[in-house]
């Protein structure tokens, strides 16, 4: 019997959350070789982050980061490999995967790694991006989302049906992250510091961040790792309040995991999050953290329960919540973890809650759901998307994310 053909579909391999993800299920993918035939598309040549397995074969489309040349290149790969099932990751190859598939007989699933309406832009590119998530979402098989915020807002938003949407958080593993945050190598800073970690642009709100240090009046340094268009403004601003040498912008790290084990704590300071892939990577190695209540994630990951208004910092089960933009509470969050005692309980809670979410059950569930279309599919039922896949807890396998332009600046 001919074996099925799984495609899967994003934007590179660059150094990215969502990418580092694709990566991670193609390598715990092994067990379904015997069944199906597994490939991925590349839709623009970037230096490559995160390697695929060297048993996957993989077509590099050049698109230049556009959505029509991306959309013509993967119709003609569509039509010449003839896929049973395409699956993609990253919002420009998930409306990519549903154009270069109209008129065929083939379903996609669609994982969306963001929340896309805090993501998309509010000029008119992100105007003409709405529409097109909107026009083509809703036409998937099943549409994966990594928290429920994320998933509540593609159907609010976006009309995407409830029973075709699942919630499959991201793989962390722990045990590798621990044994990378051993490792040798990684210039640690004179001890006490807080650290956080994101790309530098205005939707990680690092400005919140340094401005909430500079005011908690806490011994030690904040280290913001990452880069991005931002550093110049973050620089400016750091020197304007007199913290050059306090606050330290040292760029990307490979391994940033033995630097992130050494601090007080872990801050992200997100106005929105798909799922906050850094955060649950330093509860995994046993950091305490603070985020903000943004939408969507950390409110499931620290509280387990959904996004909502918080009045101040909250003491929540598996670290400390504020609420997006107040400054005075994080300062506050920044003050109770001085305290030693409180240190250690958030740490062994943020270990303990980042343990629930392995790497096997995450790839588990990406299976089901494929299985489920393809079984659909073949069964020659009238609709494959009746069936949702089941729902996962939320987890983590990324560091640094990074927003690369694309179509008007808009679709990742």
């Amino acid at each position: 019997m001919k074996r099925k053909r799984i495609l899967f579909v994003i934007n590179s391999l660059a150094g990215g959350g969502a990418e580092r993800v694709m990566v991670t299920l193609l390598r715990h993918s092994e067990a379904w070789r015997d069944r199906y035939d597994l490939s991925l598309a590349l839709l623009d040549e970037e230096t490559v982050a995160y390697p695929a397995p060297d048993w996957v074969p993989v077509h590099r489309l050049d698109s230049g980061g556009a959505l029509w040349t991306s959309v013509r290149r993967l119709r003609a790969l569509v039509r010449r490999e003839r896929p049973d099932l395409v699956l993609s990751f990253l919002t420009r190859a998930n409306v990519a995967a549903c154009l270069a598939t109209a008129g065929t007989d083939i379903p996609f699933i669609v994982s969306e790694r963001v929340n896309t309406d805090a993501h998309l832009s509010r000029g008119p590119s992100g105007v003409i991006s709405r529409r097109l998530v909107r026009a083509t979402y809703p036409r998937a098989a099943r549409v994966l989302a990594v928290s429920q915020g994320v998933a509540d807002d593609l159907a609010r938003l976006f009309a995407v049906p409830r029973d075709r949407l699942a919630v499959i958080a991201n793989p962390v593993d722990g045990d590798a992250l621990r044994t990378r945050a051993a490792e040798p190598g990684t210039a640690v800073p004179e001890r006490p510091y807080v650290v956080a970690m994101g790309r530098l642009t205005e939707n990680k709100n690092f400005p919140l961040l340094i401005d909430a240090f500079t005011g908690a009046g806490v011994e030690g340094r904040l280290v913001i790792l990452g880069e991005g268009p931002d550093r110049e403004a973050l620089e400016r601003r750091i020197g304007e309040l007199g913290m050059t040498g306090r606050i330290l912008l040292p760029g990307f790290a490979d391994n940033p995991f033995p630097l992130i084990a050494a601090a007080d704590c872990y801050v992200l300071s997100s106005n929105a999050e798909g799922f906050p892939n850094g955060l649950v990577e330093a509860m995994a190695i046993g950091v305490p953290v603070i985020a903000t209540d943004c939408p969507s994630g950390p409110a499931e990951i620290l509280a387990q329960r959904p996004t909502g208004a918080t009045a101040g910092l909250d003491c929540a089960e598996h670290g400390l919540i504020v609420p997006c933009e107040d400054r005075i509470a994080l300062a506050e969050g920044l003050r109770r973890y001085q305290d030693p005692a409180v240190r250690a309980h958030y740490a062994d809670a943020a270990r303990k809650r980042a343990d629930a979410f392995s790497v096997e059950v995450s790839v588990a569930h990406y299976w089901t759901a494929i299985e489920s279309v393809l079984e659909g599919a073949s069964a020659g039922a009238g609709d494959v998307r009746a069936r949702p896949a089941q729902k996962a807890p939320s987890a983590s396998a990324a560091t640094i994310e990074s927003d690369r332009p694309t179509c008007a600046g808009a679709l990742r």
